[in-house]
């Protein structure tokens, strides 16, 4: 076999035929069958880097070969390239592994070897290789930004709040500088930091913190769409600097709650913003609930207003009892809105709700510090001074505020509505209101009573 290698002077596979002895001293001309020039039989890694680098053109392209179907091929023009003969399922092939120098020596036998590799596992290099630079392409179109735009577009059709998602544009818009173009498949965790990072040395710690959460959320969309193989924020827990907790400010002193109450009543602004405030008070909804509000929601016959899932930040349907007072500022709020879509439209279009800081500003106008009542904290205001009265169950209480057990133990036991207690506790609430507004005596708290049993028509009809 070594004998007959010594007379071959080229270097593709062939069936069979006369060879020219190279020396011309014999004049032998050997038939040589295929099994002969089997890539596994031929010599391997012949050439050195110097005979490459000085290989020079000449009239005619030829050839420079490496073994096991690798050869150099030189063409007239002075370009060198690599390329590799194989066998694939009895047809020969060819693959070519791009110029020298760009792909050195070592480069083009790894690449050889390689495709060595995937014939013995029954693969085709050659179709192997296509695949790989279309899935170049897709990753190279398939940006961090063109993900996340693809993911906030299904968290619209899903009917994710609007409020929800502006804030997720808004921490979006503050990584696309950085890491917007870039593959999302090959977007790195020390890129991901420097991202937060950035936001951090403004001395936002909750919005980094916030930006995290939403940036994974992005790459595990991605990962579900198979555009990504894993999610680099999984590995910064505990990068960022904990930001101190915050909480938003309400008044839950009675006396100050009256005077909040008498504020509102002596506000000069535009009347469907002190309707907003009212309301804010008597129902305690979430703030984005309130202004979102629509005329369809209300059934007045019974009294109740239906709020959808998609509205809730919890995903899950609430109703909201309608005391008297609520259902008389209503019918008053109809004459001005009641044309339209929603109860609290916005001031340029009736086809937009009210802007979310409204109620914040007019609270600001009636002299209430940003430290001291926020929108959200009529919650909070509510809670307590419905707490501290004694007269219903917490359970009942937390329904009402629409707030979801977190212990899973504790849920799965506690599913009532508590449908009765809460039509009884709006009443009592809206009565509250207008007695601390009004100045009277505040009511005793009853830590260790029940609630005083005032089952009316209303709280009948609305038992579930």
């Amino acid at each position: 076999m070594a004998e007959i290698r010594r007379f071959l002077c080229y270097h593709r596979p062939v069936k069979s035929g006369r060879i020219r002895h190279q020396s011309g001293t014999m004049g032998v001309y050997p038939r040589v069958s295929l099994s002969v020039l089997l890539q596994d039989d031929t010599p391997m890694s012949t050439l050195f880097a110097t005979t490459v680098a000085n290989a020079k053109p000449q009239d005619r392209d030829y050839k420079l070969s490496d073994g096991g179907g690798l050869y150099l091929l030189v063409r007239s023009n002075g370009a060198k390239l690599w390329r590799l003969n194989y066998r694939y399922l009895e047809k020969y092939r060819t693959l070519a592994f791009g110029t020298w120098p760009e792909v050195s020596l070592a480069d083009a036998r790894s690449r050889r070897d390689e495709a060595r590799r995937l014939l013995a596992a029954g693969l085709d290099p050659s179709h192997e290789q296509k695949v790989a630079l279309a899935k170049a392409r897709v990753e190279e179109n398939d940006t961090f930004k063109t993900i996340a735009k693809e993911w906030i577009a299904k968290n619209e059709r899903e009917n994710m709040a609007e409020i929800t998602l502006s804030k997720i544009r808004w921490l979006l818009d503050k990584a696309y500088p950085k890491i917007g173009n870039r593959p999302i498949a090959k977007i790195t965790t020390q890129e991901v930091l420097v991202v937060l990072r950035s936001v951090e040395a403004t001395g936002r710690y909750e919005s980094a913190r916030r930006m995290r959460s939403v940036l994974g959320r992005v790459f595990r969309y991605a990962i579900a769409t198979t555009r990504a193989e894993r999610d680099p924020t999984g590995d910064l827990r505990g990068a960022l600097t904990v930001p101190k907790a915050k909480h938003l400010a309400a008044i839950t002193n009675p006396k100050r709650a009256g005077e909040l109450m008498r504020a509102v009543e002596g506000y000069t602004g535009h009347a469907i913003t002190l309707y907003a405030l009212r309301l804010s008070a008597h129902m305690f909804v979430r703030p984005g609930e309130l202004r979102q509000a629509e005329w369809a929601e209300f059934d007045f016959d019974r009294s109740v207003w239906n709020l959808p899932a998609e509205k809730m930040k919890m995903r899950g349907a609430h109703r909201v009892p309608l005391s008297t007072q609520v259902t008389g500022m209503f019918e008053e709020l109809w004459e001005l809105t009641g044309t339209g879509r929603y109860c609290f439209p916005s001031f340029r279009t009736d086809r937009r709700p009210m802007s979310e800081n409204t109620v914040n500003a007019a609270l600001r106008v009636l002299g209430f510090a940003q430290e001291e009542m926020s929108a959200h904290g009529f919650r909070a205001m509510a809670a307590t001074l419905l707490n501290e009265s004694g007269r219903f169950h917490p359970d009942a209480i937390e329904r009402q505020l629409a707030h979801v057990e977190r212990d899973g133990v504790r849920r799965a036991y506690t599913r009532g509505e508590y449908w009765n207690e809460r039509v009884t506790m709006m009443q009592f609430w809206s009565d509250e209101l207008d007695r601390l507004r009004n100045g009277a005596k505040l009511l005793k708290p009853n830590f260790g009573g029940n609630a005083q049993a005032q089952a009316d028509d209303q709280s009948r009809r609305f038992a579930s």
